[in-house]
Formats: C-alpha cells, sequence, structure tokens
C-alpha cells in the first residue's frame, strides 16, 4: 500500500517494535521508526536506507511503491548505520543507482562497505542541486547534527525539507503518543551537545519556504511547523522551556531521600511551578536529563561518597555538563556522616558550566536530618518556589 507524503513521495520507512535500546543505551518503550523515502519523476530518488534488521522489509515497501520501475540515485543524508545499513542490499537489488552524498559521506561509505562498489557516485557540495524533472533537491549541509557528515535534502517544488535526524523523535509511527517529550529527550540524549551547530542550521532554515519536514525518526510534520521549529530553538540556544524544578536524588539508606520528600512537599505548599522528581539510580536517567534541560530551576542532592560523590550523581552530571548545561538556576544538598564534601564536588564538576545561578541555602546533612535542616529546607523551598531571572 502506497503512503503519500505529497502526490509524488512516499514513505516508506519501517517501524521497530523489536529493539530495547537505541544506540545501546535509551530506552525506546514504543519502539523506533526508521524512515525512508521515495520521490517518484522522471527519475527516481530514494532518500536513505534503514536499520540493518529491516532491511529486507524496507526494500519491499520500495518494490511495492516502484513496480517495475527503477531507482535513478540513492541520496544519503546521514550514514550513521540505523540509516545506511541497509545500502550494500540495495545496491545489489538496484545495481545502476548512483550514490549521491558529499565527500565526508563517502568518506565514511568506504569506512563501513570496504569495497563496494557503485555504478556511480555524485559528489554534491553546500547548495548544489538535483534536477529529477519536476522536483529540484537543493542540499543543505548540517555538519555535526550530529555527525559531520550530515546533510538535509530541500526539495524546491513541493517544499520538503528532508531533515536527517533533527526534528526526529523515539517511538514507532503506529504508536500515538505526544510528540513533545520524546523529541525533547531524543534531542537532548542525542543532539544536545551541539546547540550551535543545530542554529546554524536553523539560519539557513529560515532562508527556506518549508510546508513539510521528513525526518529520519518520527512522524512527518506538516502541521504548526512554527511551534517545532521554535522548540528546536529554544532547545539549541539552552533556554528553559518552561518555569519549573527538576529535583534529581541520590540516597543510600534513605536519609537522603526523606530530606528530598519534604523538600517536595514544601515546593507544593509555597505554590512552586511544575516539580519533577527523579531517584538517578532507579529513573530512566536520559528522563532526569530532559526535565533538567526543559526547566529553570534543578535541586541536586547526593552523599558523599568515597570522598566523592554517589556514581549516579556523578554520571548524571557528566551527562549535563557534556550537552552544555548552562543559564539555569542550581541548589544544592549534600549528605555526609564525617566529612560531607558532595557540594564541593558537584560545584566543581559544573565549573564549567555557563550563567548557573546558586540559590541558597545550601543544605548539609549529617546522617539524618534535625530541626536546623528542616528549617533549612523550608528556606530553600520557598527560594525555589519564588525564584525568576
Amino acid at each position: 500500500m502506497k503512503e503519500n507524503v505529497t502526490e509524488s513521495i512516499y514513505y516508506v520507512g519501517v517501524n521497530d517494535h523489536e529493539i530495547d535500546l537505541f544506540e545501546g543505551q535509551y530506552t525506546v518503550p514504543n519502539g523506533m521508526a526508521y524512515n525512508s523515502y521515495l520521490i517518484l519523476d522522471e527519475s527516481v530518488a530514494v532518500m536513505d536506507t534503514v536499520d540493518q534488521r529491516k532491511t529486507q522489509e524496507w526494500l519491499d515497501r520500495i518494490q511495492q511503491v516502484l513496480g517495475q520501475r527503477q531507482p535513478d540515485y540513492l541520496v544519503i543524508d546521514h550514514m550513521e548505520p540505523d540509516h545506511s545499513a541497509g545500502i550494500a542490499l540495495f545496491l545489489e537489488k538496484y545495481p545502476g543507482v548512483t550514490v549521491v552524498g558529499n565527500a565526508n559521506t563517502f568518506r565514511m561509505l568506504d569506512q563501513f562497505f570496504p569495497g563496494l562498489e557503485t555504478a556511480g557516485r555524485m559528489t554534491v557540495r553546500e547548495g548544489d542541486t538535483l534536477c529529477l524533472g519536476a522536483h529540484t533537491l537543493q542540499f543543505v549541509f548540517a555538519p555535526m547534527v550530529h555527525w559531520p557528515e550530515v546533510m538535509m535534502t530541500y526539495d524546491r517544488t513541493q517544499k520538503v525539507l528532508f531533515s536527517a535526524d533533527a526534528f526526529g523523535k523515539f517511538g514507532a509511527l503506529d504508536v500515538s503518543e505526544d510528540w513533545a517529550c520524546e523529541a525533547r529527550r531524543y534531542y537532548m540524549g542525542i543532539v544536545g551537545k551541539y546547540g550551535m551547530q543545530v542554529q546554524n542550521v536553523l539560519k539557513k532554515a529560515s532562508q527556506l519556504s518549508i510546508e513539510t519536514i521528513c525526518p529520519l525518526h518520527g512522524p512527518v510534520l506538516t502541521e504548526n511547523l512554527g511551534y517545532y521549529l521554535n522548540l528546536y530553538d529554544i532547545w539549541s540556544s539552552y533556554r528553559a522551556e518552561d518555569a519549573g524544578i527538576c529535583v534529581c536524588f541520590t540516597s543510600v539508606y534513605g536519609h537522603t531521600k526523606a530530606a528530598v520528600e519534604l523538600l517536595c512537599e514544601k515546593l507544593k505548599e509555597n505554590g512552586a511551578p511544575r516539580v519533577s522528581c527523579f531517584d538517578l539510580a532507579r529513573c530512566d536517567m536520559a528522563e532526569a536529563v530532559e526535565d533538567a534541560f526543559r526547566y529553570d530551576r534543578l535541586v541536586l542532592a547526593t552523599t558523599t561518597y568515597n570522598a566523592d560523590i554517589f556514581p549516579y550523581m556523578k554520571t548524571f552530571l557528566e551527562h549535563l555538563t557534556e550537552r552544555g548545561y548552562q543559564n539555569r538556576a542550581v541548589a544544592f544538598l549534600e549528605n555526609g556522616s564525617w566529612a560531607p564534601g558532595a557540594i564541593r564536588v558537584m560545584k566543581g564538576m559544573l565549573q564549567n558550566s555557563r550563567d548557573l545561578v546558586y540559590l541558597e541555602p545550601q543544605i548539609t546533612i549529617r546522617s539524618a536530618m534535625d530541626s536546623r535542616n528542616r528549617e533549612q529546607i523550608g528556606e530553600l523551598a520557598r527560594c525555589l518556589a519564588e525564584y525568576k531571572k
């Protein structure tokens, strides 16, 4: 059955419900979609391939659309294996195809597929075009969004942007779920480090008349494109998306957890905006990272551990700093029975993060909360609830 993006552009991607961890680390309870598209014109172009496990299903879908026709071009916007693994089998089935990519594309192609023979290679540069007949494709380079070879392809004729991994999300397409939640988790986890590069691509996109966005994961976007573009602008400029407080903690014997639970109660009593709370040893850490970037305030609460901090908190902070965490208000709570030093360590890990405001009081618990700690937690809750940048 043909699935149209437009009257001459077809969706030929596949859903994957067998995968448990995307990129070996992100939980995907609703699976993944590997998107590929086919443009039927005087010449036929296929846009990217799919993951190795789904290649035969993808080839079957292409066959259903093409019938007796043969594709002329395979455009490779991204060489990551979940989008390029099907190249060899595709060329085996359609040996006359010309592969279209940039210099970095072909460098990686030869690395992933040593000795692969192609009937032809078309090496494109920024702004180059390819005429298929009625359709004219323009190539828009997007290096480090999120690999160095990435480019996007813009169909001038029908104003469609094939956006590679940009504007993608976790989740298969046969599952209904909120776009922003899984797109945010996807962006922060996979693309978040490269905000400056995303900003550069958004500037290029602003010069194009775009009516449809076709990403390599997630649904085709056809309505209210300003919503998606605005979110990408917020995320890539490291601004808070919403007023809210993300509370992240680790606890060994429950005393730090008890302090965090009291803080969350006091936050609600003080009319705080959205509050999300994560036990970093038990939660999906990618969701904690997502909310740390989503909200404008962050609470870090952990134990001093081997003269350092508890491992899950250390990993969490590494995730934040690797992705350029900045421009937020941060509150600290530490616990230590004889030599508390967690706040010092956490601040040290954040020392290169720009435009952070450290809120007071910074709370030190010695083993278990005492009356003074309870008062401090009340003070901190008021400070967090009332904070405005």
